[in-house]
């Protein structure tokens, strides 16, 4: 715990961006898998899959390159998109496909050079087709977790890969809440233990109130443990505010950021709180020990704290950020009809 509260070095590497071509739509929502000096990120572009990456910690990155071959356009927009995890010497990036309503996967054994067919994640079909979902890897585990519809009422499922993506497990039940469903359109979030303990993190609908609960599994998504909410503070709202937050594992404990109102939150594993300012969108990872959170704030600009000293600026301009942390904690985030990739010193 004291470690975690060492203020943090609010300093940026080189911000590298990477912008489509003549034959490229807009790149949009990317999301970061580290392992090392290789920075790899997927990302969607016309409703398809494309993945590029660096080989020297994010100072350079590979041309883009298209990894689904299938017909059908992938879900995209509002933390809708791919999402990307590696695991041994896999690369893995699931997406959405919008007329199927099914969860896709691709695995890369070159390191994103080629790509195989997708495989299908939920093992019922069209049960993942509001196209919310989350990806994480850990102890040579892949883990993903989806908003699913399987039968009437929003629930949470997941399914385990213990072979890098070449194959899912059966689909098991994360949450069911007793008040007939979670929120409807608030992504979840999920990260993997060093010693394979999953946590989900997903938004409930529970009694009037749209808090984040959060649950996790020792029997590699068999079962999971009752969900527990996060935070101390309530948000009573008849609404889905389509913002779900994130978390990290610091030591086996949970740290998550998430938003309450107009207000970005950082929860630490005893439920405090700290309001870090006003915004959405909040991405948070864990690197030498320590946090770090970026939101979109008002007026569009991206800001970043630890929770301890004043929050800066990240960018002027920028939104649905993603956090990866590690030995090293990266960055990225939409700007404008680009991406942009930095690593967090």
């Amino acid at each position: 715990m004291d470690n975690l509260m060492a203020p943090l070095q609010l300093a940026f590497a080189l911000i590298s961006t990477i912008a489509p071509d003549g034959g490229h739509t807009a790149f949009r929502q990317p999301q970061l898998a580290v392992d090392g000096d290789f920075v790899a990120v997927a990302f969607g572009s016309g409703d398809a899959v494309h993945f590029a990456a660096s080989e020297n910690r994010g100072v350079t990155f590979s041309p883009a390159i298209r990894v689904n071959r299938e017909d059908g356009k992938i879900m995209l927009g509002r933390h809708r998109g791919p999402r990307i995890a590696i695991s041994g010497g896999s690369v893995v990036i699931s997406a959405i496909f919008r007329e199927t309503g099914d969860l896709m996967s691709w695995r890369s054994g070159d390191r994103g050079k080629t790509w195989s067919p997708a495989v299908r994640a939920n093992d019922t079909g069209s049960a993942a087709r509001e196209g919310l979902h989350a990806m994480a890897a850990g102890a040579g585990l892949v883990y993903v977790t989806w908003l699913d519809l399987r039968v009437k009422g929003m629930r949470l499922y997941g399914s385990l890969s213990k072979d890098g993506g070449k194959t899912w497990s059966r689909n098991a039940l994360v949450y069911k809440s007793p008040g007939g469903h979670i929120c409807e359109c608030c992504h979840p979030s999920v990260k993997i233990s060093q010693r394979g303990k999953i946590f989900a993190m997903w938004r409930n609908a529970l009694g009037g109130a749209r808090d984040m609960y959060v649950a996790s599994s020792t029997d590699q998504g068999q079962s999971f443990a009752p969900a527990r909410k996060l935070g101390t503070g309530t948000w009573i709202l008849n609404a889905c505010p389509m913002d779900g937050g994130d978390l990290a594992i610091v030591d086996g404990k949970v740290w998550s950021a998430w938003r309450r109102e107009n207000k970005v939150i950082l929860a630490a594993p005893d439920g405090k709180e700290t309001v870090l300012g006003e915004g959405k969108d909040p991405a948070i990872a864990a690197a030498g020990g320590r946090v770090a959170v970026v939101w979109t704030g008002t007026g569009g600009k991206l800001w970043i704290s630890d929770g301890v000293k004043p929050p800066a600026v990240l960018d002027e301009a920028g939104a649905f950020v993603h956090l990866t942390g590690g030995k090293q904690a990266y960055a990225a985030w939409e700007s404008g009809h680009a991406f942009k990739v930095t690593r967090l010193e």
